[in-house]
């Protein structure tokens, strides 16, 4: 008789009274309702560093969530720590602009062709909030389009949804567009399309029926909140051959691609010029800041009688600073190498583990922001996702919690490397035994018939 695995146990004392104390004061007891993982498993985090981070209760974690990525060399890096310290010496905000400014875009239309100009932001929601009024501001329209399962940030315009949840697959029907959640007017709702995914057709009925009244189409070619789920080559390629007959503004957001999957982004992977790109995530190595860039000719329309743009911390002297380093060594150095290595070593180490068990698999995305699925083949869109079965990985990524390693507790969040994850040989062999262990821990429990979606 096989012995029973253990569950693994970890001490989060010291956690639990923070949020039994922070609830107090705090909504859900943290700043971010998704950093809410209930009362008892809510992390609060005590420093990090590289590849790792530790909780107050002192456990530590191999992290491949990296705050959603912008931690792309590592958590403290001595290099960007460093810039950023000498731009604490500027002063901070003046109202006034500096000549790092120009230096940073510099370097960003060095990187990416598309970014024939620059504006600078403080977070993602805030670079594409920029980007579809921008948009609005130089077509004159005000209609826009969305793909089913894209995220683009916490505002009214971009928090429109399919609803799966009320939808029966194989009918003609398309699911419901819903809002994320309550406090978003209806009266929105008419100004948003969605589309699926990687269907050719209905993108192409979707701009002869809509075309001649749309702004702008927005896409993340890998869907940064849906798994890594990837846009088809000929896919986004069609999308920017149907803006151009329609005069609708093409914005791909890579607020979590952006210098993550290559220097170009995934715009240079898939040889597909935007007119608007957002970025954010990886631009400062987690120090705030955020841009909109794009074609020389609808930038310009930022200004006076023509789109409004601006904010009292764009530009902040410490975020330029911090930027300005982290993008020369993804520029200049073999960072993305490194940190696509790891993920390349990590999902072979993956397969490895569950092929010994048997377990069908895929992935999705890229070695720098890959998803997981208990599937043949990874789902090509939103729907696919929602309608296939993620209890095993959820179960899966709650004991690797406890086992010291942290991912988003369900599917939809890619895996995100680092550098240091790649030059730290620990990272790979301490995963692969936390992930050995949790899939064991989740056969047992599938075996015991104490499997589902829910944790």
């Amino acid at each position: 008789m096989t012995e029973r695995l253990a569950p693994p146990r970890r001490d989060l004392t010291k956690s639990n009274a923070q949020f039994r104390r922070a609830v107090q004061r705090l909504p859900l007891g943290v700043s971010s309702t998704f950093r809410y993982w209930g009362d008892d498993r809510t992390v609060y985090v005590h420093h990090g560093k590289g590849g790792r981070c530790w909780d107050i209760d002192g456990n530590p974690y191999v992290d491949y969530r990296l705050g959603y990525g912008p931690a792309i060399l590592g958590y403290a890096d001595d290099r960007v720590d460093a810039a950023a310290r000498r731009g604490m010496e500027v002063g901070g905000v003046f109202a006034l602009s500096t000549e790092k400014e120009l230096i940073v875009a510099d370097r960003i239309a060095k990187m990416v062709p598309a970014a024939e100009l620059v504006r600078f932001s403080n977070s993602g929601t805030e670079a594409v909030m920029a980007a579809l009024r921008l948009a609005r501001a130089h077509t004159g329209r005000e209609e826009y389009l969305l793909v089913e399962g894209g995220y683009h940030g916490l505002f009214d315009a971009a928090m429109w949804m399919a609803d799966m949840d009320g939808w029966a697959p194989g009918g003609n029907a398309d699911p419901e567009v819903v809002p994320y959640g309550k406090g978003i007017p209806p009266t929105v709702k008419k100004l948003a399309h969605l589309v699926p995914m990687n269907d050719l057709q209905r993108l192409e009925d979707t701009f002869k029926a809509h075309g001649d009244r749309l702004a702008a189409m927005l896409i993340e070619p890998i869907q940064g909140n849906c798994c890594g789920i990837s846009a088809r080559r000929d896919y986004v390629q069609l999308a920017r051959e149907l803006c151009d007959r329609y005069g609708v503004l093409l914005i791909i957001d890579e607020v979590k691609t952006g210098f993550r999957v290559g220097k170009g982004g995934i715009q240079g992977i898939l040889g597909v010029k935007p007119d608007i790109t957002t970025f954010a995530k990886a631009v400062a190595n987690g120090y705030p800041i955020a841009l909109v860039a794009g074609r020389e000719e609808v930038m310009r329309t930022f200004r006076y009688g023509g789109a409004s743009h601006g904010g009292t911390y764009t530009a902040h002297s410490v975020s330029l600073a911090a930027a300005e380093e982290c993008l020369r060594i993804l520029d200049e150095t073999p960072a993305l190498e490194t940190l696509a290595g790891h993920g390349e070593k990590l999902k072979a180490g993956i397969s490895d583990i569950l092929n010994a068990r048997g377990i069908t698999h895929s992935f999705s995305g890229h070695p720098s922001m890959f998803g997981i699925f208990f599937a043949a083949e990874p789902p090509d869109n939103y729907r696919a996702w929602k309608t296939s079965d993620y209890s095993f990985y959820d179960r899966m990524a709650h004991y690797l919690h406890d086992l010291g390693v942290i991912v988003e507790p369900d599917s939809r969040e890619p895996w995100f490397m680092c550098e240091a994850h790649g030059l730290d040989g620990t990272c790979l062999t301490d995963t692969l035994k936390a992930v050995e262990y949790a899939v064991d821990l989740t056969l047992q429990d599938q075996a015991d018939g104490t499997l589902d979606a829910a944790e």
